[in-house]
């Protein structure tokens, strides 16, 4: 499918407006008002006039930036054009084009517009981004790029009888309010503390507090009514605020989250203020992933992601279909996609070999500072009492560390307080590399790591610590299988 007029377009005309509101508190209200108090007394004038010359020259660049931008979908390439002296040119092969997807922020739902990003196989971000455009122009680019069938024909199946009729859509998973909310509550993070008293120190200038005062006054009261009750009070206050935040960024990314599927795609659509639609084709999915959380695996919850050929928001390129999900309900995911189910039976483990090469491997520096620094304070001796959790945690990791070679996948799991489990089809593995550390050679085991496309990020597919005759066996073995 081509585009029919194929003429260079530009994006939607309130994006001028749009853009300026945006840049309007950084460049066109905080440098008047710094002007007009850069005397003992405010200078009307001089602040309006600054306010009016700044925002003459924003309203002229942003428009001169919208009119330079424009774009056309031809029958073989995405050409993108944009830039007012130096002229750039951008040519995207549609055959390269892995995936595209709408965002709809606050401000672009305000005004009826979205972004359309178009992502391909070559990176982790979008390889293009077109803000903004209309819905109705989003939603044809989408099904343009896409290669869908027209409006004409969709309509003529629903006038066909329903057993000649294609496949419709189905809900594949979906979160209700309570259980976003609930998510939140095991989605706390320390860093929000920090973030919080950040943002409150940031402020000292508007609010007139001397911080000095304030927190020397509040050790001398602490000091003096120190107790255990209230240490707890205020380990219990730390934690509420870690949960509330918790709670308030999962509801602003996960609200409304629907997974649907229909015939070749699956399409989510979550957020609040931003509200985001992606879709991902089935035959772009890579792997699978399965996680379960410290706290909230135990009790049954589990999220599941997939590695696409296209780019993520996520830093390892994966897309979430269900950040909170009982067993049953990841399960079924997981049978909507071309992935095969996770078998936890007949997986194998590693090598005992394992547990001495982790022990040793964080175990030394654990050692090594309390023993070092014992020298110079005696009492830090003490951190030697840490010794035997390398070995007791080593155990454990061993214990979760499993794998198997099954029919068509490679599936492995590991993780001791997080656990993941990893479905790896063979025919997405990219390359295989069979490699041992100094330590792995005087052990006599090696690792497996295994790649596919899009993949990025820590948390890899691996196979660690296996007998090398083993390792070597299974690179043949899954190498015999892609070819």
């Amino acid at each position: 499918m081509t585009d029919p007029g194929a003429a260079p377009r530009r994006l939607h005309i309130l994006t001028v407006i749009m853009r300026f509101v945006k840049r309007a508190p950084s460049t066109v209200i905080i440098p008047p008002l710094i002007l007009g108090f850069a005397g003992r007394e405010f200078h009307p004038a001089l602040a309006l006039g600054a306010f009016a010359a700044i925002a003459a020259a924003v309203i002229l660049s942003t428009w001169l930036g919208w009119w330079s931008f424009t774009y056309r979908i031809g029958a073989e390439e995405v050409l993108i054009q944009h830039g007012i002296l130096q002229r750039r040119r951008r040519s995207i092969p549609r055959g390269r084009i892995q995936d595209v997807s709408i965002e709809r922020s606050p401000f672009a739902r305000i005004f009826g517009l979205a972004v359309v990003k178009l992502e391909t196989g070559g990176g982790e971000a979008e390889e293009a981004r077109l803000d903004s455009v209309s819905m109705a122009e989003a939603e044809r680019l989408r099904a343009l790029l896409r290669g869908q069938r027209p409006i004409a024909e969709i309509r003529a199946d629903a006038d066909a009888p329903a057993q000649q009729r294609p496949a419709e859509r189905r809900i594949v998973f979906a979160m209700s309010l309570g259980r976003v909310l609930l998510c939140g509550v095991f989605g706390f993070s320390m860093i929000w503390i920090a973030a919080i008293f950040g943002a409150i120190h940031s402020l000292d200038r508007v609010l007139k507090l001397d911080w000095e005062k304030l927190f020397g006054e509040a050790e001398r009261f602490a000091f003096a009514r120190f107790s255990i009750l209230a240490l707890f009070l205020v380990l219990a206050m730390a934690l509420l605020l870690c949960v509330i935040a918790g709670v308030v960024r999962t509801l602003l990314k996960d609200y409304g989250f629907t997974l649907t599927h229909e015939p070749g795609r699956f399409r989510r659509i979550r957020g609040l203020l931003t509200r985001s639609e992606v879709v991902v084709a089935d035959r772009r999915i890579q792997l699978g992933l399965i996680r379960r959380g410290a706290i909230s695996g135990r009790l049954g919850w589990n999220s599941v992601e997939v590695q696409t050929l296209g780019g993520s928001a996520d830093r390892a390129g994966r897309q979430e279909m269900a950040p909170f999900a009982t067993v049953e309900e990841a399960a079924g995911v997981i049978a909507a996609t071309p992935l095969p189910p996770f078998q936890r039976p007949g997986l194998r483990p590693v090598a005992a070999a394992h547990i001495l090469r982790f022990a040793i491997h964080h175990g030394v520096p654990i050692l090594l500072v309390p023993g070092v620094a014992g020298f110079f304070l005696s009492p830090l001796w003490w951190g030697l009492v840490l010794a035997p959790a390398p070995v007791i945690l080593a155990i454990f990791q061993r214990a979760g560390h499993r794998y198997a070679l099954r029919e068509t996948s490679l599936q492995v799991t590991r993780g001791v307080l997080s656990q993941r489990d990893w479905i790896v089809p063979i025919e997405s593995i990219q390359t295989l590399t069979v490699r041992r550390s100094w330590l792995q050679r005087r052990l006599g085991v090696a690792t497996v790591t295994v790649d596919t496309a899009g993949a990025s990020g820590w948390h890899r597919p691996d196979v660690s610590d296996v007998p090398l005759d083993s390792a070597l066996a299974l690179a043949r073995a899954l190498a015999a299988r892609v070819d």
